[in-house]
């Protein structure tokens, strides 16, 4: 850690957050990066996003925004909120001069840099890994991209939605190409920016750990596209044992059934049978218990291959009563089964309120905002959700002054001429 750092936000009452003592220089945009970013500020370290001064982070201008109530004209994009809690922002132009010189001073001053920029960028403004630690050989530089380092594609533009094409999340989510509106689909959630975010935080903190035993930083290389390979989990494994392409199956789960979405009188819920002795409570429930003895479906494989037959005999059963009967008449015996919630019903769920699954912080501008909370929960060093999303570069002055010892008239003259 260096010497020179202070903490500048309470810790938890009683307690000292995970991370507290580290500070990353956040200089990624958009999702991946600012999500692996907030997950360490949620941690306890002091993460300072740099932005450019007059645009700050693409998601800034993205909407739908949180208003101010008695000011309109103020307003913080949703988006931008949702990576960017528990951070401080520093507004800085690094293709200057003097704004290059700024970001290697902050990097002298810091433990952890993520950067999300395509291959070559920042090394182009002599911002590299190997210029940076020759100066802080401690620091850890984490770099995020479409496609790694390395490789034929390294140097393509990675989005989410490209990703999950081109790792196969598409060709395995959606209806068959034998259903109307069969098509190969997205997920609805940006799911590798999001576990790209999570693998990265997993790594600097991981690199942290190395660092305390040897005194040594590294260069972490993560690509969305490695993130999503990894994770075809047994997906990509069955593959590779049997040379099977697997094949989409709607809501369906592949390995069992009843398994998805089926409707009630009133609307759809979904329900999943595990195992056999949840088939033959599962029948009980739904007045046939005779299924469960029925050849064709007394194991999970055997109702997996005759799906399309109990299918047919068990969704007259199901439409017959409300979804609500379904869903506590089936919990009851222990087979799963779920209402399928909108946002609304999902932030008004009794479970999700009792975990505190929205927090409210106050904003420096528009005053209390809700937040989604971290979902981890530790019991030694919680996690910590104090500060609001800031306003583009409502912290340079600080940081400045507190971590390169700026005077007021250095800061002036460099807001003057453009480079914060």
């Amino acid at each position: 850690m260096n010497d020179d750092r202070r903490p500048t936000q309470a810790l938890p009452t009683g307690a000292e957050s995970s991370l507290h003592g580290v500070r990353v220089i956040d200089m990624s945009r958009v999702l991946a990066g600012p999500w692996a970013a907030q997950l360490l500020a949620d941690l306890g370290a002091d993460v300072i996003k740099l932005e450019h001064p007059l645009r700050g982070d693409d998601s800034r201008s993205w909407e739908p925004s949180f208003q101010s109530s008695k000011r309109p004209d103020l307003r913080q994009s949703a988006y931008f909120c949702a990576a960017n809690r528990g951070k401080r922002s520093v507004t800085v132009d690094f293709g200057t001069t003097k704004g290059c010189d700024i970001v290697r001073q902050l990097a002298r001053r810091s433990d952890v840099l993520i950067e999300n920029y395509k291959v070559g960028t920042l090394a182009r403004h002599g911002l590299s890994y190997a210029a940076l630690a020759a100066e802080n050989p401690g620091l850890i530089y984490c770099s995020i991209t479409g496609f790694g380092q390395t490789g034929p594609y390294n140097n393509r533009p990675g989005y989410d939605t490209i990703i999950q094409a081109m790792g196969g999340l598409m060709s395995l989510t959606g209806q068959p190409d034998s259903s109307p509106g069969g098509e190969p689909l997205r997920a609805g959630l940006p799911v590798i920016d999001l576990m790209t975010g999570i693998h990265a935080a997993l790594a600097i903190t991981a690199a942290l750990r190395h660092r305390e035993r040897t005194g040594e930083g590294q260069h972490i290389d993560i690509g969305l596209l490695d993130v999503h390979v990894s994770a075809l989990s047994y997906f990509g494994m069955n593959y590779l044992a049997s040379g099977v392409l697997p094949q989409r199956t709607g809501n369906s789960n592949p390995v069992t059934f009843p398994s998805g979405t089926f409707l009630a009188r009133d609307r759809r819920v979904v329900i999943l049978v595990g195992n056999d002795g949840q088939f033959r409570r599962f029948c009980e429930v739904v007045g046939s218990p005779s299924l469960s003895d029925d050849p064709r479906f007394c194991t999970s494989p055997n109702r997996v291959l005759h799906e399309s037959s109990l299918r047919s005999l068990i969704e007259p059963l199901l439409v017959a009563r409300n979804a609500e009967h379904w869903i506590e008449a089936l919990e009851d015996v222990g087979v799963p089964c779920a209402p399928i919630n909108d946002l609304q019903a999902v932030f008004a769920d009794p479970q999700v309120r009792a975990r505190e699954g929205v927090r409210t912080l106050t904003h420096p501008v528009l005053g209390d905002m809700p937040i989604l909370a971290n979902p981890v929960r530790m019991s030694a060093t919680p996690m910590r959700h104090i500060t609001a999303p800031p306003t583009l570069g409502q912290d340079t002055d600080d940081v400045l002054c507190e971590l390169l010892g700026m005077s007021a008239d250095d800061i002036s003259g460099l807001r003057s001429d453009g480079t914060i």
